[in-house]
């Protein structure tokens, strides 16, 4: 007699309505944020190369974006910008002036409340050496003086209407210094996203060509070494401690187990970013005839959300929630 398994999983699986009714994880448009970059000077979009279908905005196409974001049901944009002039301060950064402010301004006119407007606060693409913070005389980054550039730029993309501030910069003591900053001035009101775990990964390599990095040496110093789970929770918590409104791990792909972990243990929300290097992969091997884009795009960011995510950065973000939708 052959046997006749009483119990059958399979059959939650028999169909796509069943597949659908019964899936345990899903991804909203809501829970996506685009990440864009706008150039001082330009006039027209110019393609990254090593990132597919992702530009460098000027302020006319970013406004562009912005608005197919919205209208796509994206939760919110992060802005990213690349002065003309590079110092050794990043003194752009936190110019009323400066393109990131300026960029701010015009997005949150743009689409107003239909999108959370965010803003990168990390002095990467502002200093003439690459680096998140300002350097000592032994050529180091020095991680009290970066706190004070942090108080400023706050303050600075605050006044251009950023409604969430993303901490990128690695340095310790940043969420408090910046939250003190922020009452000070009388913004209370604008949230802080702490980097909590941001590893020094490798799959940020598309993402120096984006905003042209000056990086010179690297970020170890600063940046968490890949080998590390516990310090990922660590650093959560001591940036919920310091009033993070919300915390992030990056990369999402190498660092679900990561991910997973902050999530068990945080009482705000948890956010993840699909950085350059993971979208690049998935457009390469697309590209090739070796995977499914589609497929690989819908897989990876259903994994990050499975894996403990609230939120979840992508490039993907406008064309996976018209996918969504």
């Amino acid at each position: 007699m052959s046997f006749h398994p009483a119990i059958r999983p399979r059959r939650l699986r028999r169909t796509p309505a069943l597949r659908r009714l019964a899936a345990e994880t899903r991804v909203h448009p809501a829970e996506l944020i685009l990440p864009a970059f706008v150039r001082e000077g330009l006039t027209e979009p110019h393609p990254i190369a090593a990132m597919p279908g992702v530009q460098q905005h000027s302020l006319d196409s970013l406004r562009r974006a912005a608005a197919e974001a919205a209208e796509a049901g994206v939760g919110g944009i992060m802005l990213f910008g690349i002065p003309e002039t590079r110092d050794a301060t990043g003194s752009a950064a936190d110019d009323p002036d400066g393109i990131l402010n300026v960029a701010t301004r015009a997005v949150a006119a743009e689409v107003g409340n239909a999108l959370v407007v965010q803003t990168d606060l990390c002095l990467d693409e502002f200093t003439d050496h690459g680096h998140c913070g300002v350097l000592n005389a032994a050529g180091e980054v020095d991680n009290d003086a970066t706190l004070t550039r942090y108080e400023a730029m706050a303050i600075a993309q605050a006044e251009a209407g950023s409604a969430l501030l993303g901490l990128s910069g690695m340095m310790d003591g940043q969420v408090a210094a910046v939250r003190d900053a922020l009452d000070a001035a009388g913004h209370s009101d604008t949230a802080v996203l702490a980097y909590s775990a941001k590893y020094a990964s490798a799959f940020y390599g598309p993402f120096r060509e984006a905003v042209d990095s000056q990086l010179t040496g690297n970020r170890r110093g600063y940046q968490q070494d890949p080998a590390n789970r516990r310090e990922g929770v660590r650093e959560a918590e001591l940036d919920i401690a310091e009033g993070a409104d919300v915390v992030m791990v990056k990369p999402a792909m190498s660092f679900l187990d990561v991910l997973s972990d902050v999530a068990e243990i945080s009482p705000v929300p948890v956010w993840a970013y699909q950085v350059s290097g993971e979208a690049a992969m998935i457009e390469a091997a697309a590209a090739n005839g070796w995977i499914d884009r589609r497929g690989a795009i819908l897989e990876s960011v259903t994994g990050i959300k499975r894996a403990g995510a609230d939120a979840i950065l992508s490039y993907f973000a406008v064309e996976l929630a018209g996918w969504l939708r």
